[in-house]
């Protein structure tokens, strides 16, 4: 497996600090608000990261943070005239119901920035006795000329980001991109004892605290959306490793914007849709489809066609899986009838003159292998979703060749087919799609008619083969009275209601 590292710039070769096991840290969401598509895409990413991590056999500690104390959740406390405690518990309660409802699986560990002050602390104090930290008025700040590295992982110098920088000027700093490790307290704010007066953690350092806690001072990966490798990540970068001297991360993985006419989709900009607004309108299969058919680290466009588009797919898919799955009902009913078929010396209900010889499916699993090998070739070239779907789209346009070319089929054939829909299904899952069943896919009540029909067909076509041709016209005449008409085709017999 090669992933591409945001530190490095280029594509390497996965390999963990443990053999066998992957620690991953993912920066969770700041919880103020309800969650956009932005953050649908991040969390659905590396869902399927772990996701496909696990498949590939590896043991993974995935952790996934809640900031539940920032300045955008006091910000909004003012506007609601309530408790920032209240804002941040109504929000993580709405987070949670959005990922369940995007079939997000809940991380290993989900820490709370508020649930780790003492490990906050304790990384400021090592700071502060190493030489990294200055204290000014209650106030505790990174001093980021001591450590030489910084920039590293945005790939800037210190001229080139005071240039660029919206940093408010402080006074009180030795350098303008010095950054928070400490706030004092201020009036109406959420505050915690600690050495320097009460007061709260910066942002940056809570995700240090919270992931080393969890996973040790170096760990595997490290993810969230590009617009935080600065100063987030570079800033968790600096305070880690000087705290440490060790290396905090192996490797950095970063996706792209979602964007609304090709500018970034952002709360900023006020140009966002919910999670909630789409599903209102969308299944999460198709949202998820249509974020995961482009490369995690491309851009997005964010558009109806795209998820018009992804539903109609996934219809196209579904519509297989139901064809397939009622052939090989009707087969099994076949052979169930002929096994009590009063003259054993008939031939077999199901029409063998499209059989193909068994000898010709010895090449069986060579093409089920050829499949998966396509699929994890895609997924292990840096996650390439787009790629791997593409793959399984390919998987089922054969499934229809082979339905097309095999309206009746042998026992070797049918757990053929039956190999190609499990495997579809099987790949399907590790992206979080085609999992829906075909009770989920299509109303209960039609699942049992098509049942009854494929009894009521294969018994029609028993009389046809025996040349009773009477009750095959009566069964069909009968049909015909409750709105349902039957056609004889080459391919086999077909039923619609009228």
């Amino acid at each position: 497996m090669r992933v591409y590292n945001t530190l490095s710039g280029q594509k390497e070769k996965l390999l963990p600090l443990v053999p066998g096991q992957i620690g991953m840290y993912v920066c969770g969401v700041t919880v103020y608000d309800h969650c956009h598509i932005g953050h649908a895409r991040a969390a659905m990413i590396f869902d399927v990261i772990r996701r496909y991590l696990e498949y590939r056999g590896f043991k993974v500690k995935y952790v996934r943070n809640i900031t539940d104390v920032d300045d955008k959740i006091i910000n909004r406390a003012r506007e609601e005239k309530c408790e920032a405690r209240e804002v941040a518990e109504k929000y993580t309660v709405e987070y949670n119901r959005d990922m369940e409802r995007l079939g997000v699986r809940p991380a290993s560990i989900e820490p709370k920035a508020t649930e780790h002050i003492k490990e906050i602390v304790e990384l400021i104090q090592r700071l502060e006795e190493k030489g990294y930290a200055y204290q000014v008025d209650g106030d505790v700040y990174f001093d980021i000329r001591k450590f030489t590295d910084y920039g590293k992982l945005s790939n800037r110098d210190l001229e080139s980001m005071k240039a660029g920088s919206r940093v408010e000027i402080d006074p009180r700093k030795k350098d303008p991109l010095d950054f928070a490790l400490w706030k004092s307290a201020k009036e109406g704010e959420p505050a915690w004892e600690s050495p320097w007066g009460s007061g709260r953690p910066g942002w940056h350092i809570e995700c240090s605290a919270m992931s080393m806690k969890h996973l040790g001072e170096t760990f595997d990966i490290h993810g969230g959306g590009e617009d935080l490798i600065f100063p987030h990540h570079e800033n968790e970068i600096a305070q880690s490793e000087a705290s440490t001297g060790k290396p905090f991360v192996r490797y950095w993985l970063h996706n792209g914007f979602v964007n609304i006419n090709q500018e970034k989709m952002s709360k900023s900009l006020k140009n966002f849709f919910t999670i909630k607004e789409i599903l209102a309108l969308y299944s999460s299969e198709a949202l998820r489809l249509f974020l995961l058919s482009t490369h995690y680290r491309s851009p997005v466009n964010f558009t109806d066609v795209g998820l018009n588009d992804a539903t109609r797919a996934l219809e196209r898919v579904y519509n297989t899986f139901h064809t397939a799955e009622h052939l090989l009902k009707k087969q099994v009913i076949s052979n169930q009838l002929s096994v009590i078929s009063k003259d054993s010396s008939q031939q077999p209900i199901s029409d063998t003159s499209a059989k193909l010889k068994t000898d010709n499916f010895s090449q069986e699993s060579e093409v089920l292998n050829t499949i998966r090998s396509g699929f994890e070739a895609a997924m292990d070239d840096d996650f390439n979703t787009a790629e791997a779907i593409g793959r399984l789209y390919e998987a089922v346009k054969e499934v229809n060749i082979f339905i097309q070319d095999h309206p009746s089929m042998d026992d070797a054939q049918s757990r053929f087919l039956q190999g190609m829909v499990d495997l579809i299904r099987e790949l399907g899952g590790v992206l979080g799609l085609f999992q829906k069943s075909e009770a989920e896919a299509k109303p209960a009540d039609d699942n049992i008619v098509n049942d009854l029909m494929e009894v009521i067909l294969e018994i029609r076509n028993a009389c046809r083969t025996k040349k009773d041709w009477a009750l095959a016209d009566q069964i069909r005449s009968l049909l015909q009275e409750k709105g349902i008409t039957i056609e004889d085709r080459k391919e086999g017999t077909v039923w619609k209601r009228k």
